[in-house]
């Protein structure tokens, strides 16, 4: 699908209701699957991603009813051991469903395929699989370092000590936090360069709201006691803030306002809250009150330097604020999202310099100059962020096209629907 986008010759004013994050939802879904007892999780995103997730919990024998219209599902939990002993698990292309399903079967005595899309097969997993083996469990093939491949979960695994890296990705880390209340002992994960990490924190935060504890020992340790176990309980989503970056910088980049749900910024769990803060350096005006969170945005844009490790599924929203930004805009510590649903920063800079944007690219950099961007076709490469961000220039540009747009419904379905109201109004 070819998604052209509409300009907007005014600043935009508008109120926009974002949907459920998906990495809290995926998390809440496994959770509530691994909790005893039957959980609620209510304003959940309801996207390919999670859909994947729902699919293959029901394929573990866990019931779930779901609702889409209300945004809403009823988890039975399982107390930890999934009911089936065999189960073909279609991963898609979410790797929260690869990574954590992988890690919370490896507690079930069972045999389970695991498979999904060329895109996430080509994305790591071998850190996680040898993390695993290092427990017990066996492989098929023996030396299998991604997908298709068969598990033979291990009902009890001993726990103690498992060094796992941080710097492809932190859905590792999370993956086997979320799995260790299950071990014999206490499960103590030693890591190192965490990228991403504010999402270890929301798996800490979340296992504490499901009533298990994670002692930080320091930033390169996380322990689990042994002989916790998962309490149901209900559960609101909080709206996606990598969604919320799309419209926020819609805000900036037509000097309008955004208003969204209301969110407290101090105490959400996703890093990508920090995105606001960007925008307020960039001179945009954020403003919390009880009834909306609001962004406006500037007359004149300026550009920044700042390090996205912690927030980096925003990098892209930035890149594509910047070409009209007065100065140029430098966006660091980013090399791990090579590895993600494309090549982020090699993507941005070629399809930025398709439409006439000075851009230079480091190993972990990305610099973009204040440009005049023209008309053109977007590769999106298949990567929802990459078509999300691009529909940013378009606002300001006549002629931005989007291949292969279909691809936002791994995360926001509804986004082409959400942007065109945006110039209806």
């Amino acid at each position: 699908m070819k998604q052209l986008i509409h300009t907007i010759k005014t600043p935009i004013q508008a109120t926009v209701a974002i949907p459920g994050s998906k990495s809290i939802t995926n998390r809440a879904l496994l959770l509530a699957a691994l909790a005893e007892g039957v959980s609620e999780i209510l304003d959940m995103l309801i996207s390919d991603d999670t859909l994947a997730f729902v699919e293959a919990l029901h394929e573990l024998g866990i019931a779930v009813q779901l609702d889409e219209e209300s945004r809403s599902c009823i988890v039975a939990g399982c107390g930890g051991h999934f009911p089936k002993r065999e189960a073909s698990i279609w991963c898609n292309d979410a790797g929260t469903v690869g990574r954590f399903l992988l890690a919370a079967c490896a507690a079930s005595s069972g045999a389970y395929h695991f498979d999904a899309t060329d895109q996430l097969r080509s994305r790591p997993i071998a850190p996680l699989l040898r993390a695993l083996a290092a427990q017990g469990v066996k492989f098929i093939p023996e030396n299998a370092e991604q997908m298709p491949l068969t598990m033979i979960g291990k009902e009890g695994l001993p726990g103690g000590e498992l060094e796992i890296p941080g710097e492809e990705t932190s859905q590792f880390i999370s993956a086997l936090l979320m799995v260790a209340p299950f071990a014999k002992s206490a499960m103590t994960l030693i890591t190192q360069d965490i990228v991403s990490r504010p999402y270890v924190e929301m798996t800490c935060a979340m296992m504490a709201d499901f009533g298990v504890m994670v002692r930080r020992m320091h930033n390169a340790r996380f322990s689990v006691p042994p002989q916790q176990r998962y309490t149901a309980r209900d559960y609101v989503v909080e709206p996606d803030m990598s969604t919320a970056s799309y419209f926020f910088a819609a805000a900036a980049v037509t000097g309008g306002e955004i208003r969204i749900q209301p969110i407290d910024r101090a105490h959400c769990k996703q890093g990508d809250v920090a995105f606001l803060t960007v925008l307020e350096k960039m001179g945009c005006v954020v403003t919390e009150t009880e009834a909306a969170l609001k962004v406006k945005g500037p007359s004149v844009l300026n550009g920044v330097s700042v390090d996205m490790r912690d927030f980096s599924d925003t990098f892209m929203t930035l890149a594509a604020l910047a070409p009209f930004a007065s100065t140029p805009t430098i966006i660091t510590n980013i090399s791990h999202t090579r590895h993600q649903e494309s090549n982020r920063i090699s993507t941005m800079r070629r399809e930025l310099e398709k439409l006439k944007v000075n851009v230079e690219e480091g190993a972990d950099w990305i610099k973009i100059y204040p440009s005049e961007p023209v008309a053109g076709v977007i590769d999106s490469h298949q990567d929802h962020r990459i078509a999300m961000a691009f529909s940013i220039i378009g606002l300001r540009v006549d002629g931005i096209e989007i291949e292969s747009a279909e691809c936002v419904a791994k995360t926001c379905p509804e986004f082409f629907e959400m942007w065109r109201a945006l110039s209806e109004r």
